[in-house]
């Protein structure tokens, strides 16, 4: 804690202790504010409000920094795997060899669902969207998982964070194979966490499934850039409904729900629809020339960031995976090519770098999924399969906090003031 904060209000001035946590911006503790005043503060989005305290992760977004638990991101990315990030974020540091080997055991025994889980499937229309699928699946394991509700219970709830993280990925591949009319494949207890998933997703009972392991490689670092960022909305969400007691099968489905929206997990898709309307790379003068022309409503999907200010961490390592992934594939696609050259122009172009517009993770993760083979309606649902590991530890860190309170926003009320009822007759 440093110096109080100073505020002069009507009638009354107020101190307020500022806090200052191991990096980044200090805060003003003004959680006595409105009993001090009589007087609420007002931030829309909350984007100037620290609704918590988190050991998890650190964002500077005019730096271009991303930390997990203290690691930057690039170095996790490069040098790390999901499973032992998924470990970093649950339990605050990296593991021995004996503890991720025991954690990827247990993780990989809790990846089948329950049997009558996967008759829940068929009561979908078979062009539901996936997330629409995952949203009543997930918030349905608490019917199926009664042994891991009572959040009391520091076991249960770490069951119910092994649980989720082993099945989201049996849950997402299933989502999409009823979605293309092939039978679910059960898990494979002898691949990876990624390639187990790229084979439930590809395979086909009548035929072995061979990973590649530089598409495993690729989609595991995938996994690793969204596994956690901060505060932002559906992390929000889940800590949101955590609070005030719910299962954490239902917080995680509040996450995934909230996660859908265009705004937040649906930027890559937007990336991609962008390049494929752009078509080929003759064709990218001329969108360049509207996305610079203020009166064109014409927008670069995949450029600049609303955190990050500077270039986006995340999307360093993503150029190289997009190469890599074209490289083992031998991708023959204009659209791709428009990437590269679009990528090329925007990381040179003095309109773009003086205006800080880089391509983000968005730009590339988009694409490199549609170069493995997945439709653009799958891309939120791996989104979320990443993600629930980051939703989890959020969870996980917000029920043990004893200064966490159920959520509460005020509002501006800026309705009727308060009048008598009219009888109909008289209306």
């Amino acid at each position: 804690m440093t110096d109080n904060a100073k505020f002069q209000v009507p009638g009354k001035d107020g101190e307020y202790p500022v806090l200052e946590g191991s990096v980044g911006p200090k805060v003003v503790d003004i959680r006595k504010f409105y009993a001090d005043t009589g007087m609420f503060t007002y931030d829309p989005g909350f984007t100037s409000t620290a609704s918590c305290d988190s050991g998890l992760t650190y964002i500077d977004g005019g730096e271009g920094v991303l930390l997990h638990r203290g690691y930057p991101i690039g170095q996790l990315a490069e040098q790390s795997s999901f499973m032992e990030v998924a470990y970093l974020l649950l339990n605050k540091e990296l593991p021995s060899k004996d503890e991720l080997d025991k954690f990827m055991w247990t993780i990989t025994r809790h990846t089948m669902v329950h049997e009558q889980l996967a008759t829940f499937f068929r009561g979908f229309r078979r062009d539901a969207h996936p997330m629409a699928i995952m949203c009543g699946a997930v918030g349905a394991m608490s019917a199926f998982y009664h042994d891991s509700t009572d959040i009391t219970d520091p076991q249960q709830r770490m069951i119910a964070s092994h649980r989720l993280i082993a099945k989201m990925p049996t849950i997402a591949a299933m989502a999409y194979k009823y979605s293309i009319g092939q039978p679910f494949l059960y898990p494979d207890n002898d691949l990876s966490y990624t390639g187990n998933f790229l084979r439930m997703t590809f395979g086909v009972p009548a035929e072995k499934y061979e990973v590649d392991p530089v598409i495993e490689k690729a989609l595991d670092r995938i996994f690793i850039l969204h596994a956690d960022h901060e505060q932002n909305a559906s992390t929000s969400t889940v800590r949101l409904a955590g609070s005030s007691g719910a299962n954490p099968f239902a917080c995680i489905a509040a996450g995934i729900a909230c996660l859908w929206g265009p705004a937040h997990g649906g930027a890559n898709e937007a990336a991609l629809n962008m390049l494929r309307e752009i078509g080929t790379p003759e064709r990218i003068p001329e969108y360049i020339a509207r996305a610079k022309n203020k009166d064109d409503p014409f927008r670069l999907m995949g450029f600049g960031h609303r955190v990050y200010k500077n270039y986006d961490p995340r999307a360093t390592v993503m150029q190289q995976t997009v190469r890599e992934v074209f490289k083992a594939m031998d991708v023959k696609d204009p659209v791709f090519d428009v990437a590269l050259q679009l990528e090329e122009i925007a990381l040179n172009d003095d309109y773009f770098v003086e205006k800080k517009l880089f391509p983000n993770v968005d730009f590339y993760s988009g694409v490199v999924l549609s170069a493995i083979g997945f439709p653009t309606a799958m891309f939120t649902a791996l989104f979320a399969l990443a993600r629930t590991v980051g939703w989890v530890a959020q969870w996980n860190e917000m029920i043990s906090d004893p200064a966490q309170k159920i959520g509460r926003p005020r509002q501006l009320y800026t309705g009727p003031t308060q009048r008598d009822y009219v009888a109909l007759d008289k209306r």
